[in-house]
């Protein structure tokens, strides 16, 4: 009889399985990051020549991300960074002159090296050239900004305001491509 018992119950078991379908809310993965930062700033920089293994030289800021919260989510499969609260970030080009991009939101992601940046985006130029959007992405691999939503690109050299929808240039904006405009636009005689 013991045996029939332990055969009986061990059946038991083995035919018990979950067939159970989680749908909507319920079917989503808990996702939790493996790391949040309260007021977090990442400077990044460059070394000012080649450096040896015994070397020791100076190095330039290049560039400074703060943000009231970050979340890392590079324990994912999609590797991404959040900064739910938004974030400021400050670049020095060559000659150490800072331009800036502030965004209500931004979403990094790891292995396409995009930027995602949305609510009330501002890109500043060292020269004073401002790009005001709702959304704005940076390709770090290319260099390269672009948008499909309309923006106000400002142009105090100048003297020039354009409105327009969809765009895309490169960081310095030496390079500027405006998919749609409209609206009233100066353009300085030469």
């Amino acid at each position: 009889m013991g045996f029939a018992t332990v055969f009986s119950v061990a059946l038991l078991f083995m035919s018990c399985k979950d067939n159970y379908q989680r749908v909507g809310e319920e079917a989503l993965p808990n996702l939790v990051p493996q790391g949040v930062a309260k007021n977090f700033t990442l400077t990044y920089t460059e070394a000012m020549k080649e450096m040896g293994t015994q070397d020791s030289a100076e190095s330039k800021v290049v560039v400074v991300l703060t943000s009231p919260l970050n979340e890392n989510y590079e324990n994912l499969k999609f590797k991404h960074q959040i900064f739910p609260k938004g974030l400021q970030v400050d670049f020095y080009d060559d000659q150490n002159r800072k331009s800036i991009i502030m965004a209500d939101y931004a979403m990094v992601y790891s292995a396409t090296k995009l930027i995602d940046l949305q609510g009330n985006v501002v890109l500043e130029s060292h020269d004073g050239k401002k790009l005001e959007t709702s959304q704005l992405y940076w390709d770090r691999s290319a260099n390269w900004i672009f948008t499909e939503h309309e923006f106000t690109y400002t142009n105090p050299e100048d003297q020039t305001v354009m409105d327009g929808e969809g765009m895309d240039f490169n960081r310095d904006f030496t390079f500027f491509n405006a998919h749609k405009t409209f609206g009233l636009m100066t353009i300085k005689d030469e």
